[in-house]
């Protein structure tokens, strides 16, 4: 979030594993940016849980207990035991947003799944932006 003053705008640092936390951030730079006074950087803190690729194993550069200890931290658990403790939700109403959600992905993979391929002449259609003429050098678009 130090970076940020190099762009004139303010930075954060926030707890990603903190659902309210990055709420009341991200909450805080839509009203600066609404009052006209610019973007803000918000860096989240998170911990990755998978290794970067299915071949990595992350156990070989960290120890189970570190792992232990993030999953105890858990944004989401941590969200819903607190909305439903503060009487915001129930866990019932949880659970349905859940299966809402769940057939809704359900839904687009199977859209997806069904639709045919593109065909390869758009292999490369709304990939790219379409400079203007004055960007053009020497008769290449610098956007391939």
């Amino acid at each position: 979030s130090d970076r940020a003053a190099g762009y004139d705008m303010p930075g954060v640092h926030v707890d990603g594993m903190d659902v309210f936390a990055v709420y009341d951030a991200t909450a805080q730079a839509v009203a600066r940016a609404r009052a006209g006074e610019g973007p803000t950087l918000i860096e989240c803190e998170t911990y990755r849980y998978h290794g970067h690729t299915v071949f990595d194993n992350p156990l070989t550069y960290r120890t189970k207990e570190e792992e232990d200890r993030w999953h105890a931290r858990d944004p989401l658990k941590h969200f819903r035991t607190t909305v439903v403790a503060q009487g915001d939700i129930t866990a019932e109403e949880l659970d349905q947003l859940d299966a809402d959600a769940e057939a809704l992905m359900d839904e687009a993979v199977k859209f997806a799944d069904e639709s045919p391929l593109p065909e390869p002449v758009e292999l490369y259609d709304d990939v790219y932006v379409d400079y203007p003429k004055d960007m053009m050098k020497r008769g290449v678009n610098m956007a391939v």
